[in-house]
């Protein structure tokens, strides 16, 4: 059992914890990322819930609408949802680095609570897969989720509202393609591989760019401060 949960929480922690280190100005009080994580813990148990209802009552009966809806817009949305209204807002979130840190908390405590969930199911041997494909890809939507919402929150080119838009849109259609590759059976390591490297390509490119705005932020507070 001790196995299974260090097998369980060691990814989702260290992947927080290289997100959490890469940002170049204040750190974020650990309590409030501990707080983020632990609501996206929380939300695992309603979501799976909803999920084994809608497979139950077979409302939902493709692939296709699976994997976006059931899986890609559902867990998505409930994370976007904790992070706007509870995390949003917060003191704490004072650069646009910071939604990236948030982000992947968010999105890591889900994906933690899940991890462990399987594992106890399906035992420890199913631990590195996990700890590189679902842990890793939740990170990763974390990070699109969090880059947007930062730039909603500091955005100084009046599209505030298109930024939050994308801050669901771009995990949620990312999100859902990651499950729909799952569902091609014998074919899908073929292409989740090349899928999961541009992934990180991509989210760490928007790591750097959020550190470029957040450059930018402390910049012009610094003009505004001795003007």
């Amino acid at each position: 059992m001790l196995a299974v949960f260090s097998a369980g929480i060691a990814p989702g922690l260290a992947l927080l914890c290289y997100f959490y280190l890469r940002d170049q100005y204040d750190a974020e009080p650990v309590a409030t990322v501990a707080k983020s994580f632990i609501y996206g813990a929380l939300l695992t148990f309603p979501v799976m819930f909803i999920q084994y209802v809608l497979k139950e009552e077979g409302i939902v009966l493709s692939n296709a609408a699976t994997a976006f809806f059931t899986v890609g817009f559902l867990e998505e949305f409930v994370k976007w949802f904790i992070l706007f209204y509870l995390i949003y807002q917060h003191v704490d979130f004072d650069e646009p680095y910071d939604g990236i840190v948030y982000g992947t908390s968010v999105s890591l405590g889900f994906a933690t609570v899940e991890n462990i969930l399987y594992l106890l199911a399906y035992g420890v041997d199913h631990a590195f897969l996990r700890a590189l494909l679902p842990v890793s890809s939740h990170a990763l939507f974390g990070v699109f989720m969090g880059f947007y919402l930062g730039k909603a929150k500091f955005s100084q080119d009046g599209k505030k509202n298109q930024w939050l838009w994308l801050s669901l849109l771009i995990p949620f259609l990312l999100h859902g393609l990651y499950d729909y590759i799952l569902f091609i059976e014998s074919a899908w390591i073929y292409y989740i591989i090349p899928f999961m490297l541009i992934l990180w390509w991509l989210a760490l490119k928007k790591v750097k760019q959020a550190h470029a705005l957040s450059d930018q932020h402390y910049h012009r507070m610094a003009r505004e401060g001795s003007s």
